[in-house]
C-alpha cells in the first residue's frame, strides 16, 4: 500500500526522518493525486532521493503552522494551489465564493487571499533567511509585472511581494530536480541562476538578455503594458523587467517532458486520494471528477487568447505512452470504488496528442490554428484513437468517456473520419460538450477562435454522423460574454444564433480577467498586444450584464435587461410577436407572463456602445 508524505511530527518519527529536505507549503488541501501539482513534485522530488513533508492549508494567522514540521535542510517550495488564490476567492464580479473544491468538505475559506505571498511572509516571519522556492500556477502566471484584476492595478513580479528566493513556472518537474541538486550540491539559493523555467531577482542585467518595457513603464502606459504582453508571449531569450533598482530574470522556459519523463511521472506511488485527516469532513470534492480520470498529454497549440495554459504550460504538446496509459487504466479497476467508467482521457485538450509541427519550438509569428490551421500542422486522431480502443477493451472498463474537451476545429479538418464516429459511437454520454465561445467573427478574431462557419461545419457533421449512428446526442456549447471586442450588438448577434438554433443555455460565462493572459492584456489596456490595434472593452457594470443576460433571454429573469440592451442598440425590431423576435412587448413574454416591472432605460442611449445598425459588427 502506498503511504501519504508526512505531514506531522509523528509521521517523522515513524519515518524516522529528523530533517525533512523539503517542506512544501500549498493552499489546498492534501491530496495525493497525479492531477494535483503539489503531489506531483513531491513525488519527483521523493523519486530523485529527498525527503518532502506536506503543510497543507496551514493557518496564516501566526507562524504556528509553519513550524510544524521544522525548518527543511534544503528549502520551503510553496504554491497556492491548483487555482490562482484570488480565482478561487472571487466570482467575476468579485463577490465571495462560497465553496472550495480543494478544500474539506467543499468549503471556503482555509486560505488567505494571494496565497503565495502569505504564505512565504509567515515562512520569512518564522525562520528569516531561509531558502524559499514558489511555483504553481499563481506563480507561473504571475511571473512578470502583470495587471491584477481585483486591485484594478498592475502589480510587481509576484517574487518581490512574495520575498521568496526563486520562481519555477511551468509545470515545474525539470527545474525542481535541478534546483534540489543544486542545493544539495552546497549552492546557495543566490546562486542558482541558470535553471531553464525559472525567474530571479538579480542587481544586473545578464549577457545576451532582451530588456523588456520596466515595471514603472507598463504601470504607467497601457502601451507599454501590451508591447511587453507580447515580447513575454514570444520569448525566445532571457527575459529582463526592471523594477524600480532591481531586474527580474526570466530563464527561457524548460524544454516539455518526453514521453518516458511522463510515464515516469505518472508511475510515481501515488495514494491516488486526499488523505484520512479530511475524511470527518466529508474528503475533498476536487478529487471525485479526476480519481476516475488520466492525464494523457500536457500542452496546448490552440493558444486562445483567453486562456493561459499555453503560457504556463507551452504550445508543444507531449504525450504519455499508450502502455502507460492502459497500466494505469487497468489499476483503475481494482479500485473497489470504480464502476467501469473512465470520466475522461485527456489534457488541456484531448483530441492534442502531438504536435502541432515537426518544429522544436512552435512559432511565434502565427497562431496553429486561427484564423486557418498552419499548412504545417499535423491533423491527425490515429494515435488517440488507437489508444481509445485498447482502453476500451480492458476487462471491467464499461465506458470511457471524453469530457476534458475537444478541439472542434482541429477535428473538422480531419479527412479521415473514423474518429469522429467512434467519438459519436462510444465515448459521449448524450451530451458534447465544446467551446465555440461566440458567433460574432469581430469577437472569434479577438479570441482567436476559427470563424463560425468552422463551428457550424462541426455541429451540422456530429448530428449527420449521429443520425446514422441512431443516437439521439446534442451539443452542448460553451459561451463567454463581455470578452474585449464584444459590443451589445455582438451579444444580440449570438443571442439571434441561439434563436435561430433553439439553443437555450442554461449557464455561460462572463470573461474573467486573470493573470497571464492575452486577452487580459486586452482588457486592461484597449490594445490587442498582438497587432497594438485598439479594441473595445465592454467594463461598464451594466453593459455586461446587458450582454451575459441577452445569451439567456430566454430566462424571464432577464426580461428587463433584455428589452434595455435591445433599446439601446436600437433593435426594437427583436420586440415583439414574430418568430424573430427575441422578447415579447413590455406586459407579456413568450409564456403569456405579465410583466409589470419598470425597466430604467438611460435617457442617453449613446452611453452604451454598438447601439446602432450603423455599428453593427464594428470593431471598436
Amino acid at each position: 500500500m502506498n503511504n501519504f508524505l508526512p505531514i506531522c511530527k509523528e509521521d517523522l518519527e515513524k519515518l524516522n526522518i529528523s530533517q525533512l529536505d523539503f517542506v512544501y507549503v500549498v493552499g489546498d488541501a492534501y491530496v495525493d493525486h497525479p492531477s494535483f501539482g503539489c503531489a506531483i513534485i513531491s513525488r519527483v522530488l521523493e523519486s530523485a532521493g529527498y525527503t518532502v513533508g506536506i503543510i497543507a492549508q496551514p493557518d496564516w494567522r501566526d507562524t504556528v503552522d509553519f513550524k510544524k514540521l521544522g525548518k527543511p535542510r534544503l528549502a520551503f517550495l510553496v504554491s497556492a494551489g491548483n487555482i490562482d488564490s484570488m480565482v478561487n476567492h472571487y466570482t467575476v464580479a468579485k463577490k465571495i465564493r462560497t465553496d472550495d473544491s480543494y478544500s474539506p468538505g467543499g468549503k471556503a475559506g482555509y486560505r488567505p487571499d494571494r496565497a503565495t505571498i502569505v504564505y512565504c511572509n509567515r515562512i520569512r516571519e518564522a525562520y528569516g533567511d531561509v531558502p524559499i522556492v514558489i511555483g504553481g500556477v499563481e506563480a507561473s502566471l504571475r511571473r512578470f509585472a502583470h495587471y491584477d484584476y481585483w486591485d484594478n492595478k498592475v502589480r510587481r513580479s509576484i517574487l518581490f511581494d512574495s520575498r521568496s528566493n526563486l520562481l519555477l513556472y511551468g509545470m515545474g518537474e525539470h527545474q525542481i530536480v535541478e534546483v534540489a541538486d543544486k542545493l544539495n550540491s552546497g549552492l546557495k539559493i543566490n546562486e542558482i541562476t541558470d535553471v531553464l523555467g525559472s525567474a530571479y531577482i538579480s542587481k544586473k542585467i545578464p549577457e545576451g538578455a532582451t530588456v523588456i518595457p520596466d515595471f514603472e513603464s507598463v504601470r504607467e502606459n497601457k502601451k507599454e503594458y501590451a508591447v511587453a504582453c507580447k515580447m513575454q508571449y514570444e520569448q525566445s531569450t532571457v527575459l529582463v523587467q526592471k523594477h524600480i533598482d532591481k531586474y527580474l530574470v526570466v530563464n527561457m522556459p524548460s524544454p516539455p517532458l518526453t514521453e518516458s519523463e511522463l510515464d515516469k511521472v505518472y508511475s510515481l506511488p501515488y495514494t491516488r486520494n486526499y488523505h484520512p485527516i479530511y475524511e470527518k469532513d466529508g474528503g475533498i470534492p476536487a478529487i471525485k471528477e479526476v480519481k476516475f480520470s488520466i492525464t494523457s498529454s500536457r500542452g496546448c497549440f490552440g493558444a486562445c487568447n483567453f486562456c493561459a495554459i499555453a503560457f504556463h504550460q507551452g504550445r508543444k504538446v507531449t504525450s504519455r505512452s499508450h502502455k502507460s496509459i492502459l497500466k494505469e487504466a487497468e489499476m483503475l479497476t481494482y479500485d473497489e470504488d470504480f464502476k467501469g467508467y473512465i470520466n475522461d482521457v485527456g489534457g488541456p485538450t484531448a483530441n492534442f496528442r502531438n504536435g502541432p509541427c515537426s518544429k522544436d519550438t512552435p512559432c511565434t509569428n502565427r497562431q496553429c490554428l486561427y484564423p486557418n490551421p498552419c499548412k504545417n500542422l499535423k491533423i491527425d486522431h490515429s494515435d488517440y484513437l488507437s489508444l481509445m480502443r485498447k482502453l476500451r477493451s480492458i476487462s471491467g472498463i464499461k465506458k470511457v468517456f471524453i469530457r476534458s474537451g475537444i478541439r472542434y476545429d482541429y477535428l473538422i479538418h480531419d479527412k479521415n473520419d473514423e474518429f469522429f464516429k467512434e467519438l459519436c459511437m462510444h465515448h459521449v454520454s448524450g451530451q458534447l460538450k465544446v467551446a465555440p465561445e461566440h458567433v460574432s467573427d469581430n469577437v472569434l478574431s479577438l479570441m482567436g477562435k476559427p470563424s463560425k462557419d468552422v463551428y457550424n461545419r462541426f455541429v451540422d457533421k456530429y448530428k449527420r454522423i449521429n443520425e446514422k449512428l441512431g443516437k439521439k446526442q446534442y451539443i452542448v456549447p460553451y459561451l463567454m460574454s463581455s470578452h474585449p471586442g464584444s459590443t451589445i450588438n455582438d451579444a444580440i448577434i449570438l443571442a439571434e444564433y441561439l434563436r435561430d438554433n433553439n439553443i437555450n443555455p442554461q449557464q455561460v460565462q462572463d470573461f474573467y480577467p486573470t493573470p497571464g493572459t492575452i486577452s487580459t492584456c486586452m482588457y486592461y489596456t484597449g490594445i490587442n498586444p498582438r497587432n497594438m490595434e485598439k479594441v473595445y472593452v465592454p467594463t461598464d457594470y451594466n453593459e455586461k450584464q446587458m450582454q451575459r443576460a441577452l445569451l439567456q433571454y430566454k430566462n424571464p429573469a432577464n426580461y428587463n435587461l433584455v428589452y434595455k440592451a435591445l433599446v439601446l442598440a436600437g433593435r426594437e425590431d427583436l420586440i415583439g410577436y414574430g418568430k424573430k423576435c427575441l422578447i415579447r412587448p413590455k406586459g407579456e413574454n413568450r409564456n403569456g407572463k405579465d410583466f409589470r416591472r419598470e425597466s430604467s432605460i438611460p435617457k442617453n442611449k449613446e452611453r452604451i456602445k454598438g447601439r446602432s445598425s450603423k455599428s453593427k459588427g464594428k470593431r471598436r
